[in-house]
This record gives structure tokens, sequence and C-alpha cells, in this order.
């Protein structure tokens, strides 16, 4: 009985044994996915401020340190789900990425087995022991590709490690934007510019977010250095409500034809309809186009948490014609111009939208050129007529120009000076001839005769000197104007 006891122990002792990496196998299964991304990062960069004086820079350092105190009120962000969307994606391919590396370098690592010089028996144990690794990443890659992770959905808000001790780094120039926030590896940006105002300061910001690649946020706020205070809180509350992610506005588009080209803030939404999307609440300028109808324009104010509708019918662009003429070269070709875009030989007919300012030049063969502004009929179907006339267009312009104003500027000094001569001349004369009746020397009389003489001759000069200068300033505003484009009337075709 005692050796069947012990039989028995030792058996029940070996299967305890065996269960327990079972029971450990089936913890690591059910542990929990760690959420990814759990903090968005905000850079705020050094405000330009070049344009104010030295003396008023200082607020503008002031504001920026007062708003960073404002932004640290943030503790978390809730993600929109274009946002949410850019940062699953972006976890997914780094982590296809990752594994594809692991197993390219594992399979790389058992081709290079066969150069090792190993024994047989040791070359098969380490051959069979890299399979079992390969086949092991495959399986992990194929389980990466098959399932996003998992991404926070509101992540913690922090401000890059450098704002926090008062050091703001250069914003980036325009197009390098993305290349700063993966370098400053943040979420997004602040930067904003302080200019004077009329003797008070109007700061404005923007907001770029990597997810979008472009500013999301424009505001601006003006005020003297003794409301500086009630300047941060005013633009810091819009800009916070941005940066937490309160829920956003939504906005859906219909628009008609269903080919209409849909734009909203300059940036491509869809053609004909836009489906409830979400985009972060402001003021939302709606483009809406199409080639042979009217455009249109819609600004809304989209409103945190509301769905705003937008329907829109483009009507069919409506045309009349309009046509060129060069009377005095009648017979000779001719080049017509439409702004850049060649349309053909004058005489011809130009078929335009309604009531629309547009700009022809024509050349002929001989060198001659002619050019006007001028606006199509306001009634449709209805013919006008535009004559041009040529000419022999001026030599380059801009020495031209500026010796017409190097002269001008003569003229204008020596007006000047003649000027103050005459007045001094005449204030000697004057003098002078005040003190005639008290004095009886012939001298002094010959004297006072030629100041009188020098006085009238200054004076006329004066007269000379206006005259040039007018002369002169004439030329210039000629010579500075010569080339530019005529606005002209069209005649109704009979």
């Amino acid at each position: 009985m005692k050796k069947t006891a012990g039989k028995i122990s030792l058996i029940l002792f070996f299967f305890v044994l065996s269960c327990v990496p079972a029971f450990a196998g089936g913890s690591q299964d059910e542990a929990e996915t760690v959420a990814l991304n759990n903090e968005w990062i905000l850079c705020i960069t050094e405000f330009d401020a070049s344009s104010l004086p030295e003396d008023k820079r200082a607020v503008s350092e002031v504001f920026l340190r007062r708003l960073v105190s404002a932004v640290k009120t943030v503790s978390y962000r809730i993600r929109v789900s274009p946002e949410f969307a850019y940062y699953e994606d972006y976890a997914w391919s780094q982590a296809r990425t990752a594994a594809a590396k692991a197993l390219a370098a594992k399979q790389e690592e058992r081709a290079r087995l066969l150069y090792q010089g190993q024994p047989g028996w040791q070359y098969r144990q380490a051959l069979k022991q890299r399979d079992a690794e390969i086949a092991k990443l495959q399986e992990t890659l194929a389980e990466k590709e098959a399932e996003k992770p998992l991404i926070n959905q509101e992540p913690a808000f922090a401000l890059f490690s450098a704002n926090n001790s008062g050091t703001f780094p250069a914003a980036p120039a325009s197009g390098g934007e993305y290349r700063f926030c993966q370098t400053q590896k943040c979420d997004a940006f602040l930067t904003g510019e302080v200019q004077d105002f009329y003797g008070r300061y109007y700061v404005t910001l923007r907001l770029y977010v990597v997810y979008a690649d472009s500013f999301v946020y424009e505001g601006d706020v003006i005020f003297s250095a003794d409301d500086i205070e009630s300047a941060v809180d005013e633009i810091a509350g819009r800009l916070t409500a941005v940066l937490a992610g309160s829920k956003p506005a939504a906005i859906a588009i219909n628009a008609q034809p269903d080919d209409t080209l849909i734009l909203i803030n300059r940036t491509f939404a869809g053609r004909g309809t836009v489906e409830p999307m979400e985009i972060p609440q402001g003021t939302k300028t709606v483009a809406f186009s199409l080639e042979g109808y009217s455009p249109q324009t819609v600004e809304t104010e989209l409103v945190s948490g509301e769905l705003t509708e937008i329907s829109v019918t483009l009507a069919p662009q409506v045309y009349s014609d309009v046509s060129i003429t060069v009377p005095e070269k009648t017979g000779t070709s001719v080049s017509v111009y439409q702004g850049a875009m060649y349309v053909g030989e004058a005489p011809l007919t130009i078929r335009l939208p309604l009531n629309q300012l547009d700009y022809i030049n024509v050349y002929t063969k001989d060198g001659q050129e002619g050019e006007a502004v001028y606006s199509s009929p306001m009634i449709p179907d209805e013919i006008r007529t535009l004559s041009l006339k040529t000419k022999t267009p001026y030599p380059a312009g801009e020495k031209r120009v500026n010796k017409a104003r190097y002269m001008y500027y003569w003229a204008w000094g020596g007006t000047w000076l003649t000027g103050i001569a005459a007045w001094l001349t005449y204030g000697i004369y004057t003098g002078m001839n005040s003190a005639m009746p008290f004095t009886a020397s012939p001298e002094f009389y010959a004297q006072t005769n030629g100041a009188y003489y020098v006085s009238l001759g200054a004076v006329v000069l004066t007269g000379l000197a206006v005259i040039y200068e007018g002369y002169q300033m004439a030329r210039y505003l000629f010579t500075a104007t010569e080339k530019a484009t005529p606005i002209v009337e069209t005649e109704i075709s009979k």
C-alpha cells in the first residue's frame, strides 16, 4: 500500500509540474492589448516679432509665455475620425514594417549558416532552429497584417519639453512643416506673428497638425499693452478648445450637377456630394465650380457638435460675344492673345461669360502691339465690338523711368533752392528799401537798386524752375505709366 501511495504521489507531482507552463501560457494569451500613441505633443515655436521696434518686442515674449501657461491647462485630446485613422494606419504600417524586417533578418541569418563551416549535424540542428523561428515570425507578420493596432482615442496632452523650460524653436519655412514635426517628435506646432497696428499689437496664431499635413486653425487678436491678459484669455479660450479636440463639427454637402468640384478652405473635399464628415469648428469657405457653370462660394460657421448641411445648384454659364478688330491693320496678319493664351487671328469673335473683365493683346508681324482691359456684355447673346489700335512698343522701360524720376527729383530740388534764394533776396531788398528814407547816400541807393534786380531775377528763376519741375513731373508720370494697359469700352455691333 505504501509503495502504491508513493507512486500515486509521484505521478500527481509530475502532473502538476506539466500543467504550470500550460497555465502560464494561458495567462499570456489572455493579456489585454495595450493601446498605442498615448500622448499628443504640441511644440510652440518662437513668434515672429521682427516688424516691431526693439522697445516693443518684450510684449511679444510676455504674450507668448502667458499663452504657454494657458495651453498647459489642457490635459487630454479627443481625436476626430481623420486623426484617429491617420495614427491607426501609421502604427499599423510601423508594426508590419518591423515584423517584415525581423523576418527578413532571420531569413538572411538562415542563409548565412551555409557559409559558417559547421559540422553536418550542427548545421542541420541550427537550420531546424532557424526554420522554427522563421515560421514563428511569419505567423507574427500575418497577425500584424490581419489586425490593426489599438490607438488611444483620448491621448494625454503634453507640451514640447523645451517649451516647459521657456525655449521656443524657430518656426519652419513654408513646405518644411511635416519635416519639422518629425524632427521635433511632435504631433503639431503652433506658430504666430506679432505686428504693430496703429500703436496697438496685432497677434495672429496658426496651428499645424501632422495628421492633416496642413494648418487647421487660425486666430487673431488686437490689444494694447495694458489689456494683454484679457487678450490672452480671449484667444487662449478658442485655441484650447481646438487643442483639446472638443467635440468636432460636421458638414454635409450636396451640389448639382453631380460633377461639381467642392473645395473646403481651398482643400479638395469631393465632387457633387460630400457625406457627413467631421471637421474642426470655425469659419469655413466652401467653393463650388464646374466648367460651363457659374462658380459659387459659401462661407459658413461650423459649431462644435452640430451638423451643417449645404445644398447648392450651379446655374449654367451664360455667354455673350465680343468681336476683336484692328481696323488700321485690315488685311494684315494680327495675332490675338486672351491673357497668355493664343486664340486666333483678328478679326475674330470671342465667346465670354457675362459681365466679366478680360485682358486682350494683339501683335502684328511688323512688331507693333496693342492691348486693352475690357468688360464683356451684360446681356445674353449680345455682340459687342472691341477695336484696338497698335503702336510700336517703347524700349525697355526701367532705365527710362529711372532717368525720368532722377530728372524730376533734380527739378524739384532746383525749385526749392531757387525759391529759398528768391525769399532771401526779396527780404534783403525790402529791408534796404525800408531804410532808404533815412539815408541820402548815392552808394546805398545803388546797392538797393541792385538788390531789387537780384531779387527780381531770383523770382523769375523760381518761376522757370516751377515750370521745369512741372514738365519733368509730367514726363516722369508719362514714362512710368506709358505701358499701363488701358481700360476700354466695347461698342454694340450693328
